[in-house]
C-alpha cells in the first residue's frame, strides 16, 4: 500500500492543519471563546459535540469562520491523490453511497487523515452553496481549522460522528448537517483518512452515519485484503530465511511490527514493538530477539549463548497494576514508587527531561528540581550510565505494558483490542499523584474501556471482565451479556456476576 505523503501547504490563514484557525486580520481566534457548556442549549448538547466544541475552544478556534482554509493547490491535490491508499476504491466507494445516498440531495466528500479533503461530488443544486463554505477538494476540514464538523470531529475522536446544524462550532455551518466515518490502515491501525456525506440541514438524516461507518468497513477491508496479499508475498519471498535457522529463530515480521510468520502459530498476526535492525525486541513469551534486516522485512532471531543480543540494554516496565515491575536485559529491578513514576515519565518523553520538567510532571506547580536530582542519583545507582542526564533520558531499548496497551488500542483489529484487554491488569501506577501520570492513568482507562463498549466484542469483554480493572464494572458485564452468542456457557456466571455486583452498590 502506498504511504500517505506529507503534504506541503498554499499559504492560507491555517498555515498548518492542527494550527487554530484564525481570523484573516489577525490577532485572537476569530469569535468569542466559544463555552461548550454555556448557551440555551448547553444542556440538551451531545457528549461528543460538548467534547468537540472544548476542543476547539483549547485551539483557539472561533466561531465567526467564514469558510474552511484552501491548503493543497492543483499540482499538490493531484500527487496526494496519487498517492493515498483510498484513491484505488473509489469506484467502490462512489457505487456504494450513490444506491443509498439521495444524489440530487448529498455530498460525498473523502479527506486524508490531517482533514485535507481529496475528492468531492456534489450535486448541481449544492455545488455553490458547497464551495462558499469550502466542502470541496483542496480544503482543510480538520477541528482546528474549521471547528466541530463530521470530518475533522470523526478524525479527532477516531469514531463515526453526525454533526447537526448549530452543533457545527462555525456559524456559517449552522445550515449544513454531516456524517463522517474515519478509515484505519489494517497495517499500522492508524487512520488514513475519513469518508463524509453532507447536505443541508434539513436533508440528512441520523441515519446516514451508519452509512459512512459501513462505507468506511468496507473500504478497510479492502485494504486489508490488500495487505493480506502483500504478507503472502513478503512470506513467499523471506520465509525460508526464517526456517534455515534451527532453533535460533523466532519471527519474521514486518516493518511496522506485525507477525508474518513464527516459530510459535499463536504469535501470527500479533503486533510487537516496531524493529530496527540490530535492536533487541521482546517476544510474546519474555525472550529477547536479535532484529536483522531483510530488505523489506526483519528476521527475528534468538541470539547463540555467548552472543551479544544488540548493542543496546533493555528496559522492560511493567506498571500497570500494582506494585511496579521492572526487568533490566532479563534481571528483575527493585523499584520504588517513586523511581517508577521516573521511568515511566521518561518513557513517555524518549527525548528526555529537564529537571525542571520532570519535578512540573511528578509533583506540579509545587515541585521543587532539587528533589528529582536526588531521586535521579538514587536511580542511576541502578541504571548506572543507561540513565543520561541534560536532559534526562534514558540509553536504552524501553517497552512499557501500558505503551502497549497504547499501541494496541491504536489499531482497529479485534485481536489488538483483546490483546490490550489481556495486558490491562490495573491502572498505571495506581498509587502515584504525579499529574502528568494520573492523566495518562485516566486517559488509558477510559480509552480502553470506551472502545471494549464500543465494539462490543465478546472476547475482549470477557478477558476485561475478569481483570481487576474490570470485574466490578457493571456497564461492562451488561455489554458482555449483550455480546454473548446464544448458547454461550459463559452465560450464567455472567448472569449471577451482574446480580453480585447489583447487590453489591444495594440497587
Amino acid at each position: 500500500m502506498a504511504d500517505v505523503v506529507s503534504i506541503p501547504s498554499v499559504p492560507h490563514t491555517c498555515r498548518h492543519p492542527h494550527d487554530p484557525a484564525r481570523d484573516p486580520a489577525g490577532g485572537r481566534a476569530a469569535g468569542a471563546d466559544p463555552d461548550p457548556e454555556a448557551g440555551p442549549d448547553a444542556a440538551r448538547r451531545r457528549p461528543a459535540i460538548r467534547a468537540s466544541w472544548l476542543r476547539c475552544r483549547r485551539a483557539g478556534v472561533g466561531t465567526e469562520i467564514r469558510a474552511a482554509p484552501l491548503v493543497l493547490d492543483t499540482g499538490v491535490l493531484a500527487e496526494a491523490r496519487a498517492a493515498h491508499p483510498l484513491g484505488r476504491h473509489l469506484p467502490m466507494l462512489r457505487g456504494l453511497l450513490r444506491r443509498v445516498a439521495d444524489e440530487s440531495e448529498h455530498l460525498m466528500l473523502i479527506a486524508d487523515a490531517e482533514g485535507h479533503a481529496l475528492w468531492s461530488e456534489a450535486p448541481p443544486r449544492l455545488r455553490r452553496a458547497a464551495d462558499a463554505v469550502g466542502l470541496r477538494e483542496g480544503f482543510c476540514w480538520s477541528e482546528c481549522s474549521v471547528g466541530t464538523n463530521g470530518i475533522g470531529t470523526a478524525l479527532a475522536t477516531g469514531r463515526p460522528e453526525y454533526v447537526y446544524a448549530a452543533e457545527h462550532l462555525a456559524r456559517v455551518l449552522h445550515d449544513w448537517s454531516c456524517a463522517g466515518a474515519p478509515v484505519r490502515d489494517p497495517d499500522t491501525g492508524a487512520v488514513v483518512g475519513c469518508i463524509d456525506i453532507s447536505a443541508t440541514a434539513d436533508a440528512l438524516h441520523p441515519a446516514v452515519v451508519g452509512l459512512v461507518a459501513t462505507a468506511a468497513r468496507l473500504a478497510e477491508s479492502r485494504l486489508e485484503l490488500e495487505m493480506q496479499a502483500r504478507d503472502e508475498r513478503l512470506r513467499e519471498r523471506y520465509l525460508r530465511h526464517l526456517r534455515g535457522l534451527e532453533g535460533g529463530a523466532a519471527a519474521l515480521v514486518t516493518g511496522t511490527g506485525r507477525v508474518l510468520a513464527a516459530e510459535s502459530e499463536g504469535w501470527r498476526g500479533m503486533r510487537l514493538p516496531t524493529p530496527a535492525d540490530g535492536a533487541r525486541v521482546v517476544l510474546p513469551d519474555g525472550r529477547t530477539a536479535l532484529a536483522e534486516a531483510l530488505g523489506e522485512v526483519f528476521l527475528l532471531r534468538i541470539p547463540e549463548p555467548g552472543e551479544p543480543a544488540g548493542d543496546r540494554p533493555s528496559l522492560t516496565l511493567s506498571l500497570l497494576g500494582d506494585p511496579p515491575h521492572a526487568l533490566l536485559d532479563g534481571t528483575p529491578l527493585p523499584l520504588s514508587l517513586r523511581h517508577a513514576e521516573i521511568l515511566a515519565l521518561l518513557a513517555l518523553n524518549p527525548r528526555g527531561l529537564s529537571a525542571e520538567r520532570l519535578s512540573a510532571q511528578m509533583y506540579g506547580d509545587e515541585g521543587n528540581p532539587t528533589t528529582v536530582r536526588a531521586e535521579i542519583h538514587r536511580l542511576r545507582g541502578q541504571l548506572g550510565g543507561l540513565l543520561a542526564a541534560k536532559p534526562y533520558r534514558l540509553e536504552c531499548d524501553v517497552e512499557a505494558d501500558f505503551l502497549i496497551v497504547r499501541r494496541l488500542l491504536e489499531g482497529g483489529r479485534r485481536e489488538d483490542l483483546a490483546e490490550a484487554a489481556r495486558l490491562y491488569q490495573g491502572e498505571l501506577l495506581p498509587r502515584s499523584e504525579s499529574p502528568e501520570l494520573r492523566a495518562e492513568r485516566d486517559e488509558l482507562a477510559v480509552r480502553l474501556r470506551c472502545r471494549l463498549l464500543d465494539a462490543g466484542d465478546p472476547e475482549a469483554l470477557w478477558i476485561h471482565a475478569q481483570s481487576p480493572a474490570g470485574q466490578d464494572d457493571l456497564e461492562i458485564w451488561q455489554r458482555l451479556a449483550g455480546a454473548l452468542p446464544p448458547g454461550d456457557p459463559r452465560h450464567a456466571a455472567v448472569r449471577s456476576r451482574i446480580h453480585r455486583v447489583l447487590s453489591d452498590d444495594g440497587s
